[in-house]
């Protein structure tokens, strides 16, 4: 069919000459219902932007996902004794598209895709929910895989809304996000933090606090549109933030056998999550970085200075005053509209992702100019980078113009999406 901007029907991809368009769910059931029959109960949750302070939840620090409308729906065709699941997304990639497994499963491995259901069932059992009957289930999913917009935390959700759904759990959003999050990086062993899985469960636009109680702030952001672009490139996770992670402590442990005032030392710490990084000012360390590793020095730069800019865009979007140098760190501008600054500040966070962190590519590099000339606000990488998505803030008149050039300067796949609602029962769509 060649490259070219896509709407989905029924999950094959057909030529349209606008841009890819989110399915309905309506449209999504109707093409279960023909092959499967009748479902007895429909959940769904959203993928994930990953707007801004990228990179920060496992080290504790505040994160602030967006939900999309691109969406993964998990459909209960009949109870069993145990669980039978088909990913259609699967099957059209031609790859194993199905999974059976007990009430009380063990994974797998091998990087095999039911070994996230399976693992959300052990999060339930572990949590102390029984679990007495099992399902015969179909999944389908909007969510690209390994895109960066939380494809995997986006499948654990919509199952455990299911499951939840079906046997009447009584799941709170907290509970949904805490059984997803435990499932893939306590049971799989991925390291991932909770930004994703807090994202698909509560849906909108939310402020994570990522050490305990883990409180969320819903934010004032419904309105945002954005352009996604899929460079087509894959990446994973655990093949990414072991790395940064292993450079942090490098550096970490380098500025503690150094002879640093005792106040730094004791906001410091030897793993990637101790430091209270909230606290440590990058002016009165930045004399004692220049000394150690420089790429553990940038991966520490790059932490306080992606925490400020999200402070800044906090700020901003709260009303409230933010100093002079702030605002220049951030490269906001006075004088101009709140979605132009908040463009500015995702600009920043790219920069900073691809000049401290190194996880930018060429290939990234092309497709973020030509949106951004093509008249996005902002754009970054959403997710781990290394491949996967780019997001540009867009208003409705730029929108159609930025997907057609993020597909011209080699984009795969591109959207144009709007703020979701998170992790929902589809009452409406079993008829």
């Amino acid at each position: 069919m060649g490259q070219g901007i896509y709407t989905l029907c029924l999950g094959i991809p057909c030529v349209n000459d606008k841009f890819l368009t989110p399915r309905s769910g309506s449209s999504v059931v109707s093409n279960i219902l023909k092959e499967f029959g009748r479902p007895l109960s429909i959940a769904s949750a959203p993928g994930r932007a990953d707007f801004l302070n990228t990179h920060q939840d496992y080290k504790g620090l505040p994160v602030i996902p967006v939900a999309v409308n691109l969406r993964t729906y998990a459909v209960a065709l009949k109870e069993t004794n145990e669980f039978e699941v088909i990913s259609l997304n699967m099957r059209r990639e031609g790859r194993l598209s199905s999974d059976k497994f007990a009430l009380k499963p063990e994974l797998k491995g091998g990087g095999h895709f039911g070994d996230y259901l399976r693992a959300c069932v052990l999060s339930l059992w572990n949590a102390g929910f029984k679990l007495e009957k099992g399902l015969r289930m179909v999944i389908d999913s909007d969510v690209p895989a390994g895109g960066g917009l939380g494809s995997s935390a986006a499948l654990e959700v919509a199952f455990l809304k299911l499951l939840d759904v079906h046997f009447g759990f009584g799941l709170s959003k907290k509970d949904l996000s805490e059984l997803a999050f435990t499932a893939e990086n306590k049971i799989m062993g991925i390291p991932c933090g909770r930004l994703d899985q807090y994202g698909s469960s509560y849906g909108g636009a939310i402020l994570l606090h990522t050490r305990p109680p883990y409180d969320v702030e819903e934010l004032p952001l419904t309105g945002l549109r954005f352009v996604v672009a899929d460079s087509g490139i894959k990446h994973r996770v655990a093949a990414i933030h072991p790395v940064r992670q292993a450079e942090i402590e490098l550096g970490l442990s380098q500025l503690l056998k150094m002879n640093v005032p005792q106040r730094l030392r004791s906001l410091l710490g030897e793993k990637y999550w101790e430091p209270r990084w909230e606290q440590l000012d990058l002016y009165e360390l930045e004399d004692y970085l220049k000394m150690i590793d420089v790429k553990a020095a940038a991966r520490i730069r790059f932490t306080l200075l992606m925490h400020r800019s999200t402070l800044v865009a906090l700020r901003m979007i709260k009303g409230e005053s933010v100093s002079t140098r702030e605002l220049e760190e951030a490269g906001v501008k006075p004088g101009v509209t709140q979605l132009e600054n908040l463009g500015r500040v995702m600009n920043r966070q790219h920069e900073l992702l691809r000049d401290l962190y190194e996880v930018s590519l060429p290939e990234l590099e092309k497709i973020r100019n030509h949106m951004l000339e093509a008249g996005a606000y902002g754009v970054k990488i959403s997710g781990a980078g290394l491949g996967g998505c780019l997001i540009a803030l867009v208003d409705e008149l730029c929108e159609s113009k930025v997907a057609e050039a993020a597909l011209a300067a080699g984009a795969k796949r591109a959207w144009v999406v709007k703020v979701d609602q998170g992790a929902r029962e589809e009452r409406g769509l079993v008829s």
